[in-house]
This record gives C-alpha cells, structure tokens and sequence, in this order.
C-alpha cells in the first residue's frame, strides 16, 4: 500500500479492555466452542449461587433448533421420526443435518439481509446467496460489501450494503459502525459523548471521513481522490478531521490537493455521462473505504470486528447479547461475561472468521438447550438475563411468521412422511418464498419488541 498506518495521540486507555483480553484468564483454544461457553456460563452462574433450568425436552429442542436454523418448525412427520430416534447423539446428528440442508443457507441469507439492510430499502441477497453457499468467511463478506467492486461477478451485490446508504454520509457511517463493530458513536457528533469518555467527536468525524469521499453514480459507486471533513467543537474550535478508527489509530494519508470550482464542475457533468451511459467511474487510486477494511482487519485492530459479530450472533440464538445494548461496546458497559465474549472472539479470528462454526458451538451447548420455564415453586425468583440460568422466550422474525401461517394453511399430504428430504426441501423452499412476501407486512422485532 502507498499509505501508512499511524497511531494517534488520542488512543484510549479504557478501550485497552476492547482488545485481546488477559490470556491467563481464557481456557484453551484447543477446546470446543459449546464446551467453552458452558464451562464459563456455569462458572458465572456458580459465582452467582445459581442454579440454572434443566434441559428443555427433545420436541421443544426440535422446535427451537429448527426455527433458529432454518427458519421453520418441524412437520408432523419429522417430529414423531425424532422423538423415536433412540441414539443418545441425536440432537448433534440433527444440528448438523440442519446446517448441511439447503434451508440452512435459505435462513442465513433471509436473517443477514434483512439485518444488514435494516433501514433501507436494498437488498444484497444475490450476493449473500452465493458467499453463505460457497462458505466465504465474515472478514471477506465486509471487505466485499465495504470496498468491494459491483463489476467483480464473486462480489455482485455486496456493494450494494454502501450503495443503498451512498445519499447519507451520516447514515453510512452510522450503519456501518453498528453492524460491523459494534459501536454507535452518533452521539458524539455535536460534543463528545456526555456518558461514555470513549467516544469523542474525534471518533465521529474520524469515521465519517472514510466515507465522505464515497458518491452515487446511478447502478454504481465512486470515490473521489480528494475531500476532506471539518467540523466544530463546542468550543467553537474549527477542526479538520482525518480518518479515524474506533481504537484511535489515526491514517497517515497521501497528500490531496482540493480541485479549483472549475474541475468539480467539469467532474459533475462527466459524472452526470457516466450515469446516462450506465458506465462505472474508474476506480481511485487511494480508497478511503479499503484502508478502512484494512485498518478494522489488522491484528492489533480487529477486536471490535470480531466482538461485534459473536455479539450479534450470540443475541440472535440466545435472545440477548453477552453486550446490551449490542451496538454499545464500550468501557463503561462492559459484557456480561467477558472472559466468554473474549474467548469466542479469538476462536472465530482463529478459524478465519467461520460463523458456521461460532453457530454450531452456541446451538450444541447446554446453555442453549435449556427450558424457558422456571420452576418457581420453592419461592426461587427468576434468575437475572444476563446470567442465561433460562432460555429467554423471544419472537418470531417477520417471515418465519409468514412461512408458519402459509403452513398452517397446507394440506398434510404435501408434507407427507413418503417424501424424500429434496423433494420436502423444495415444497418449504415455495412455502418459504411465500412466507417472505407476507411477513413484509409485519415489523423486524428490535430489542424492546
């Protein structure tokens, strides 16, 4: 690269706590990820002098795991086929049929476009189609949806995750900070952050600087060579800002030279052309959003990126996140369990960012297997959320409603038991479909659904 990464003389030393973690305090990575997050869960709840519900039965088990993995629940036929199944290993044997089917994938991408593109109105399902089929890992999915190129056919679409936010610079930023890092650093756009010595205007700007060189060109992107962004402290101090990221590591840039009024306007008509003619600008020479995937990948760096994702992951299977609120990772609202956050983290920058496998450990453990119910009975008050002593109750996403009412509404000889598992697979994959087009009608469930 022609840049250089330099570190600012604003790094945090409360963000210290965000990085790596003490390494004495972390059991083996050798181990497996179910076992690691029971052996901490427990060792939390130990402290706590709780004890946790029982396992929840194998027909809730079923249900739960089928909703959660591929978006429905079980016909009649595979219901009565597991509760008869002998085999001590069933419930393992049915995770990973589940996460081998094709309705497997159907669900990650429907979930993750839908998270992804909250508040908008895009889609980058074509592109999530073909990176959760081919099994691309999470650090290359957001290289290709920050920095990537819509004519590149492996990344088709991906782009579209800037595209659809390109208009608003703010939103971009905003957006992109949340989903990939875990961080909401709006409220320190006017002053520094009232509640959180963390962020200050700095991070804000910091941010939104790897952003303000990004334009709409019609069906594609550009990025100018130039630009920069000033803002005001509360001070009424003028200041320019310079890109950023979250843990202060400030970017060293190429110097840039702002172009006299007559060169934007000639830039404003050639890209007025572009867009007629439906043709890409050329690329930059030196892109603001690549070093920004760059920085937030580099060792020393990606504990946010890699938090971020098992804290979202984590929230989705568990109904709460080892951080809460999940887009507020920061020193002064530490997880629940950081040693757990800090441990999965590793494993998933260990095994090259393979969800599949943070999801596998999560959904194979006892914490997820256990009962919502709590037995109150010897006066014994419900245990705190985040010590996940219960499984919490949490609802349905808009187009599992849709698939459930579409089912409820099919005859039982179009699931008969005589099919085979393609030929089933394919009558869900229409049920799905259907189910799709009608939960548009009903709201995606935030935290205080």
């Amino acid at each position: 690269m022609r840049w250089l990464l330099g570190l600012g003389c604003c790094m945090l030393v409360s963000l210290v706590s965000l990085r790596e973690g003490r390494g004495a305090d972390l059991l083996p990575l050798e181990l497996p990820p179910e076992q690691a997050i029971d052996q901490h869960i427990d060792a939390a709840l130990q402290r706590a002098e709780v004890s946790p519900a029982p396992a929840t039965d194998d027909a809730n088990f079923l249900r739960r795991v089928m909703l959660d993995l591929t978006g429905r629940p079980p016909t009649a036929g595979e219901a009565k086929a597991f509760l008869a199944e002998p085999d001590l290993g069933k419930r393992i044997k049915l995770v990973d049929q589940l996460m081998g089917s094709p309705a497997f994938i159907r669900h990650q991408v429907t979930d993750f476009d839908a998270w992804l593109m909250d508040g908008t109105k895009g889609s980058i399902r074509e592109y999530l189609e073909k990176a959760f089929r081919e099994k691309r890992s999470w650090d290359r999915m957001f290289r290709d949806m920050i920095a990537g190129e819509p004519d590149d056919a492996k990344q088709q679409g991906a782009i579209r995750f800037v595209a659809a936010r390109a208009k608003d610079p703010d939103k971009l930023a905003s957006d992109t900070s949340i989903t990939f890092f875990g961080v909401n650093v709006t409220c320190a756009k006017c002053h520094d952050h009232p509640l959180v010595s963390d962020w200050r205007q700095d991070h804000y700007y910091g941010m939104l600087s790897f952003f303000n060189r990004t334009f709409d060109v019609g069906d594609f992107l550009g990025e100018r060579e130039y630009g920069q962004v000033s803002f005001k402290t509360v001070m009424g101090e003028s200041r320019e800002a310079k890109p950023m990221f979250l843990t202060g590591t400030v970017i060293d840039e190429p110097p840039c030279q702002e172009p006299d009024d007559k060169t934007k306007k000639e830039e404003k008509k050639r890209i007025e052309e572009l867009k007629q003619k439906k043709e890409p600008p050329p690329p930059p020479s030196y892109s603001r959003r690549a070093v920004l995937v760059e920085t937030a990948l580099k060792d020393e760096e990606q504990a946010f990126f890699a938090r971020a994702i098992v804290n979202h992951i984590w929230n989705r299977f568990l109904g709460r996140g080892l951080v809460m609120p999940v887009d507020q990772m920061h020193s002064e609202n530490p997880p629940s369990h950081p040693e757990l956050l800090t441990w999965l983290s590793r494993d998933v920058r260990s095994s090259g960012y393979d969800l599949a496998r943070l999801i596998r450990g999560i959904v194979l453990s006892q914490t997820y297997a256990r009962t919502s119910r709590w037995d109150s009975t010897e006066g014994k008050r419900r245990p705190a959320e985040e010590l996940f002593a219960v499984a919490q109750v949490r609802p349905l996403k808009p187009w599992q409603y849709g698939t459930l009412l579409r089912l409820a509404a099919t005859s039982p000889d179009e699931t008969r038991t005589d099919l085979s598992r393609d030929e089933l697979d394919r009558f869900m994959e229409k049920v799905e479909n259907n189910g799709r087009g009608f939960g548009k009608m009903f709201d995606l469930p935030d935290a205080d659904f």
